[in-house]
């Protein structure tokens, strides 16, 4: 069965969608586009025939944010699309949201909407796939012990395979392993709190920060953890909005290219002034804390003015 020329890929995590969206193309050279830049006449490519006969196909990243002509431009193509081009919409959704509406009647009929999804209980299962695709011998017992030290994010648990795969080339790796090699990973769930808290995820956050001071984390790094994550954000703010993810990751000092990609998309939630606005609460309650102030007080005020959009409040 051939497959199918159109396809929305959704879900909440940005990782999984992406890596769906990539499925979806089957291999194909591809172009994209982020929803957020279009350019009318982007689907032109689609629908001319290629002239030696090779495959084409788009990815439109971040398609929940195509503008009005952009829906318009996809319906005309998808009236008569092409069976030789691949066309694969890629969105993000807000948790338990559902497809978005607009996209997926664009699609239904014409070809497949998909769901990018891995629940919590799977995680595991989903891990010990991920460490046979890296030739890691991965232990059922240390794929549960990484999204207990991780948590829950497809990027980081991914990353966090590949460490495993380099740190123990041919060996076995399970939870003695998994531990010894993250130990002390409250800095990973403050990871964690800060994609939530910056992706403007408040339920998500307060539920994050909730989980790291009742295991008695201490706030002074969680808040530093918060601190780090802004300064990232600030320099990713401030270099142009184009500019390639790769090259993104080095001149803003980032390791990963899905980390350029990741920052890129929380920084623009934000204006330049209100990443300065929450810089100032940050050194607020840098000063509350060493003075005496009790985390569960000061780190909740926080999290709520900064996920919940009065970050750039004095």
């Amino acid at each position: 069965m051939s497959a199918p020329s159109v396809v929305l890929v959704w879900g909440e995590d940005p990782f999984l969608v992406r890596e769906a969206a990539l499925a979806s193309l089957g291999g194909t050279p591809h172009s994209e586009v982020d929803a957020r830049e279009w350019q009318p006449g982007a689907t032109s490519d689609l629908a001319t025939p290629s002239l030696w006969g090779e495959p084409r196909a788009l990815l439109v990243s971040h398609a929940k944010a195509l503008p009005d002509q952009a829906l318009q431009e996809l319906a005309a193509y998808l009236g008569d699309p092409s069976p030789e081009a691949r066309l694969v919409l890629a969105a993000v959704v807000a948790e338990r949201a559902k497809a978005p509406a607009a996209l997926a009647k664009l699609v239904k009929g014409k070809g497949e909407v998909r769901e990018a999804n891995v629940a919590r209980k799977d995680l595991p299962r989903w891990l010990l796939q991920r460490a046979r695709d890296r030739g890691l011998n991965l232990a059922p017992d240390g794929a549960a012990a990484l999204v207990e030290t991780l948590g829950e994010q497809a990027a980081e648990l991914d990353q966090a395979v590949a460490q495993l795969a380099g740190a123990f080339p041919g060996a076995r790796v399970a939870r003695a392993e998994v531990e010894s090699q993250f130990r002390g990973l409250g800095e990973q769930r403050v990871w964690d709190l800060c994609d939530r808290l910056f992706g403007k995820d408040l339920p998500g956050a307060v539920r994050s920060l909730r989980s790291l001071l009742e295991s008695r984390e201490d706030p002074l790094m969680i808040l530093g953890g918060i601190a780090s994550r802004l300064r990232d954000l600030m320099r990713v703010r401030a270099l142009p909005d184009r500019m390639p993810p790769a090259e993104l990751a080095r001149a803003a000092g980032l390791r990963f290219e899905w980390q350029a990609r990741r920052y890129r998309d929380q920084a623009r939630r934000f204006s330049p002034a209100e990443l300065v606005g929450i810089h100032r609460r940050v050194v607020e309650a840098d000063r509350v804390l060493k003075s005496g102030g009790t985390g569960d007080v000061v780190l909740p005020v926080l999290v709520a003015a900064v996920a919940g959009g009065e970050g750039s409040g004095s």
